[in-house]
């Protein structure tokens, strides 16, 4: 069962940004902020100076989908915001890069089920 909705309005965004706390990979930074409820809330953000639309989307989508198959391991009652990080090139988003990245900031983030 699906245990994650999206954030979409910019208000969302900038209470997790404000109070949430800071974890940083090499391709991506999350910004993680605990919500009280038994869902975790995903936000993915990458800036239009990283490049062009179809880009970014493809970075969202890479980031979504490596979210989407570690979503069980993942503990609950989250808000969580993804950020591409500027200085890396887009052509560098892999989806195995990216999948390693996403596991190690979690993992210092101490989100992962015990077990």
């Amino acid at each position: 069962m699906k245990k994650t909705k999206m954030l979409k309005k910019n208000y969302e965004f900038k209470n997790v940004l404000n109070r949430g706390k800071y974890y940083s990979g090499k391709y991506i930074a999350i910004f993680i902020r605990k919500n009280n409820k038994n869902i975790n809330f995903l936000g993915i953000a990458v800036s239009s100076k990283s490049g062009k639309a179809v880009k970014r989307n493809y970075v969202k989508r890479i980031i979504r989908e490596n979210y989407k198959n570690i979503e069980e391991h993942i503990k609950t009652g989250y808000n969580i915001v993804f950020i591409w990080k500027k200085q890396q090139e887009i052509g560098q988003a892999c989806y195995d890069y990216v999948e390693k990245d996403i596991q190690k900031v979690f993992k210092d983030a101490d989100l992962f089920l015990e077990g």
